[in-house]
Order: structure tokens, then C-alpha cells, then sequence
């Protein structure tokens, strides 16, 4: 069964154990490592920029669109597009650098920040950062996530991203609050220090196993956890190849 978060002041990993899972820990040992090399594009050295700008565009995009709400990549990038959840997934992606030093500091905050960034329009104003769904669970993932530098940063953002996904403790476009806490682990821990890796596209590409993948999470078992935990490793990887695909790009026009 899924370990309980209850109780760690983190320690020791209490996630520790979902590495022994069947080629878990092989897997996000080879997405980190396709992460790293992807870090390493030569178009980061001049147009970091303007590779940053994209890969936050196209995220935003991707977790839009696995709310149910698809749009052209173009379209949204000439702000044609008024969908009150594309714009959310927008603001969410803006706001990130702001809130990354915080995350670990006081998780819960954040969390009711990022829904208020993300549902706004989507939901009534008097809804906008309100828990209403599974607070004892989202205290054991708070206090997880909270000075916690003994987890693994892909395990514990994959963690991150299926608790909230299986809590949907907001109103609304609850998806979006759970990729970008997500992708605050990432951003915070290091492993993604600039937020380059648009995992989010690595997710909208395998949407049939995403969902699959995190509805077996949502049982508890071991093989629901292990489902969850490959996808989120192939996810990464995607992301890392994504962000080639947008340097290479990037290159062509210079």
C-alpha cells in the first residue's frame, strides 16, 4: 500500500519504499538523465530566453488542454483565445517564479494561491483559493513536501501532481494546480531550476495513459502507484525532448 505522510518532520525519505517498485527507480534515473542533457542545449547559452518563453507557452497550453479545453498553439499564442481556463493555465505559468521559494516554506499557501490564478473565471470569486475536498490528506502532503530535501525531486513532483490530481481539493480546473505544484518541485528542488521542462506536452501526448495511469494511482496499490510513477517518468522524458524540439527551432531562426 501507498505509505502515509502523517507524522514525518522528512527526515528520512518516507517515499523511499515506492523506489523498490518494479523498474521505478529506472525509469527516473533515466528521465533525470535525459533531463539533464536537455539542459545542455546550445540554444540555452544565448536565447535561454526566448526557449524559457516557449516552453512555459507550450506547457500552459498542454495543461489547458488535458482540462478539457484544446486550442491551437498558434492561436493562443496571438492572444486570440479568451477560454477562462487557457488564461488561468497562462497566469498559473507566469506566477510560478514567484511562488518557488515559498513552495516549501508553506505549501498549503501556494496551493490556494496557484487556484486562485488558475480558476479565476472559472469559478465564483468566493471559491477562488478554498479547500473544499480532503484536507486531512492535503496537511500529510503538505508537511511531506515541506523542508523535505531527502525525496527525490522527479518522485516527489510525480507524488505531488497524483495526490492532487486524486484530491481535486479545489473547485474548477483542479488539473492546473496539480501540474504546477508539480512543476514547483521540480523547479525547487533543482532538477528543473529554470522551469525549461514542459512536462505538461509529455502528459497532453500520452493523455489516454495519463489518465489511466492516475486513476490506478487513485486505488492505492502498489501496481496503481507503479502505473503512476512510469507514466510520470516517460512524461519527463517527453518534456526533456520537447524542450530539443524548441531549441532546435530556436536555432533555425538565428
Amino acid at each position: 500500500m501507498f505509505p502515509s505522510f502523517t507524522g514525518y518532520r522528512v527526515r528520512v525519505d518516507p517515499l523511499a519504499p515506492l523506489l523498490d517498485l518494479a523498474d521505478v527507480a529506472p525509469a527516473l534515473t533515466q528521465a533525470r538523465e535525459q533531463v539533464d542533457a536537455a539542459l545542455r542545449h546550445r540554444a540555452l547559452r544565448r536565447h535561454g530566453g526566448r526557449v524559457a518563453a516557449e516552453a512555459s507557452l507550450r506547457a500552459a497550453v498542454a495543461s489547458a488542454a488535458l482540462e478539457g479545453h484544446v486550442h491551437d498553439l498558434d492561436d493562443v499564442r496571438a492572444g486570440t483565445v479568451t477560454d477562462p481556463v487557457v488564461q488561468g493555465a497562462l497566469r498559473v505559468a507566469e506566477g510560478l517564479g514567484g511562488l518557488v521559494d515559498l513552495w516549501p516554506r508553506a505549501p498549503r499557501q501556494v496551493l490556494a494561491k496557484l487556484h486562485v490564478l488558475a480558476a479565476r473565471g472559472s469559478v465564483p470569486a468566493d471559491d477562488l483559493g478554498r479547500l473544499v475536498a480532503g484536507a486531512d490528506r492535503i496537511d500529510a502532503l503538505t508537511a511531506l513536501v515541506a523542508g523535505n530535501e531527502q525525496t527525490p525531486p522527479l518522485l516527489l513532483a510525480a507524488i505531488v501532481h497524483a495526490e492532487l490530481l486524486t484530491l481535486r481539493p479545489f473547485p474548477g480546473p483542479g488539473g492546473l494546480v496539480a501540474r504546477a505544484a508539480a512543476r514547483l518541485t521540480l523547479i525547487g528542488r533543482g532538477l528543473d531550476p529554470r522551469g525549461l521542462i514542459a512536462v505538461e506536452v509529455g502528459h497532453a501526448d500520452r493523455e489516454p495513459e495519463y489518465l489511466g495511469a492516475s486513476g490506478a494511482y487513485a486505488t492505492g496499490t502498489p501496481d496503481g502507484v507503479r502505473s503512476w510513477l512510469r507514466h510520470y517518468a516517460a512524461a519527463i522524458t517527453a518534456g526533456a525532448a520537447e524542450l530539443d524540439r524548441i531549441g532546435d527551432a530556436v536555432l533555425a531562426t538565428v
